[in-house]
């Protein structure tokens, strides 16, 4: 997985916080999200983005389909703040994401490992959360997607070993989805509060 560098929004984007989701796939990421977010309604001035991906099937990941065509007009014309390409997809943030950190709110985007060096450089306020399970659980959970072959899926576990990183929060999803959901709906409520100078003044 590699980001893709060639916005020309003008970072660093804030004052804002951005809270990134990263994690293995299977890991539970969407899940743990919607339950978040859902804990957190009308609690925290939250924007919840929906990352575009070039993919049509929209079931599993609440996404934004894309098709490949119009990602690389956009990606040319600068209006994403961060894009990425993994598992023969292209990604990215919408525009969307950088206006709502330029009114000082609260960001929760499922993001990629693989981007977090370039994300810390464009987002004035990053925070990153990362999720993961072990990869038993995490197989038998990408089989229920229904989207891979066993191959595809052994190949997908095999190519993206689940690694420590420097994150912020770390969340073992083995639990119950509440007690992972509220965790990290505690941890964005602190995020959304703990407001910036910029923001306060």
């Amino acid at each position: 997985m590699s980001p893709v560098r060639g916005t020309s929004l003008k970072p660093p984007f804030g004052p804002g916080a951005l809270v990134l989701v990263v994690g293995p796939s299977g890991a539970g990421k969407d899940t743990l999200m919607s339950e978040a977010a859902r804990l957190l309604t009308g609690d925290t001035d939250l924007l919840v983005a929906r990352r575009l991906v070039t993919r049509t099937d929209t079931t599993g990941e609440d996404h934004q389909p894309v098709d490949l065509a119009t990602f690389e007009a956009e990606l040319a014309a600068g209006r994403y703040p961060l894009a990425w390409r993994a598992h023969g997809l292209a990604y990215a943030l919408g525009a969307e994401v950088a206006e709502a950190l330029a009114q000082g709110r609260t960001v929760m985007a499922n993001g990629s490992r693989a981007t977090l060096p370039e994300a810390r450089k464009r987002f004035s306020r990053l925070s990153v959360v990362h999720i993961t399970a072990p990869p038993e659980v995490r197989a038998v959970r990408l089989a229920a997607r229904g989207r891979e072959s066993e191959d595809d899926i052994r190949e997908r576990l095999a190519r993206a070993p689940d690694v420590p990183l420097d994150a912020d929060l770390e969340i073992q999803n083995v639990g119950p989805i509440r007690e992972g959901a509220q965790r990290l709906a505690d941890f964005i409520r602190a995020a959304s509060y703990a407001r910036a100078p910029e923001v306060l003044s």
